[in-house]
């Protein structure tokens, strides 16, 4: 294992406390318990939004604490969901008294934790559950389907939202409704490394990629060999709009999402492959986003996220943001 580390006991609170340094102009990093919040207080009225989930997915959740999307996010150690005492934390550390919104990938622990930091709270919550991922029904981390790339997507949108003042129960039937014309699909060509564990997670021949991974190394629809970018695309896309079952016309997003050691030569040419089988299919691209965006350590390989949008998630989409990792109309 070759990775720029001291010591894989104090690998996260080393990165938590370098990112602190590095955007202390937008963020605060407390260590104990580890939660990433706005460097400004929360505005009085505003809902808080607040996300988590294992650290290793960099630059979700931490690096979309800012103005326009999420209020706090609290960070789990690698691949490990954020205890409730992290999540009780970020609550009552950003709530002004319109309560807080947590979005939550689907993931076993993840939602158990969550549920318990709400009813340890006195603060009004509510949640929005998270699982874009239509590789596989269940998985070794879920039941149901997982939640990926598309978590950016609902963070955005709902970000915009709880910024134009929407209250707690119109930003949890907003996040419904995005999560619901979200579909995603990805695929590995290496595995990640886990610092702890010091090998690869999965066994991944030189010539072999896992079609439908998840974004922990889990396995995914299938193994397969390796086949050229077109071939990927087209069975992601099939997939995806199979699924999701947008009509002609509808206007999309397109994300195009690295995990991490993929170059962003590759990403934009997936980009062109998906973006000409949605305009095949009768789709309307209207809004893209291409790059590493919810990674998995150091794997390679990418994933598909299809949004279908309507004049209000497009008006959001487009809204300003700024915070570490995203940033347009300010």
């Amino acid at each position: 294992m070759k990775k720029l580390i001291n010591d894989v006991d104090t690998v996260l609170r080393q990165s938590l406390q370098g990112f602190g340094r590095a955007h202390a102009a937008l963020v605060r990093v407390d260590l104990e318990p580890a939660v990433i919040r706005r460097a400004a207080p929360t505005r009085p009225g505003k809902v808080a939004l607040i996300s988590g989930g294992g650290s290793g997915h960099e630059p979700l959740h931490g690096g979309y604490v800012g103005m326009g999307m999420l209020d706090a996010a609290c960070p789990g150690q690698v691949f490990t969901s954020p205890t409730p005492d992290q999540m009780l934390a970020a609550i009552e550390a950003t709530d002004s008294g319109a309560g807080a919104l947590l979005l939550v990938k689907n993931y076993e622990g993840d939602v158990m934790n969550f549920d318990m930091a709400a009813e340890m709270t006195s603060a009004p919550t509510a949640h929005v559950l998270i699982n874009d991922d239509v590789a596989v029904e269940n998985s070794s981390f879920t039941t149901g389907r997982r939640g990926v790339a598309g978590t950016v997507v609902v963070e955005k949108i709902l970000g915009a939202a709880a910024e134009d003042g929407m209250d707690l129960a119109g930003l949890e039937a907003l996040g419904n409704k995005v999560n619901g014309a979200t579909r995603s699909m990805g695929c590995a060509l290496t595995s990640c490394t886990v610092p702890a564990a010091g090998a690869p997670t999965i066994d991944l021949g030189e010539d072999e990629m896992e079609m439908g991974v998840g974004i922990h190394g889990e396995p995914g629809r299938k193994r397969v060999k390796l086949a050229p970018a077109a071939a990927i695309v087209e069975e992601m896309m099939q997939a995806i709009l199979g699924d999701l079952g947008p009509g002609k016309g509808d206007e999309v997003l397109l994300l195009v999402n690295g995990f991490g050691a993929t170059p962003s030569m590759e990403l934009y040419l997936v980009y062109d492959e998906a973006v000409s089988r949605a305009e095949a299919a009768g789709l309307k691209v209207t809004r893209s986003l291409v790059g590493n965006w919810c990674t998995s350590l150091d794997m390679a390989g990418c994933s598909l996220t299809v949004t279908r949008l309507d004049a209000e998630t497009a008006r959001l989409w487009d809204a300003p943001v700024h915070t570490p990792a995203l940033r347009w109309g300010c």
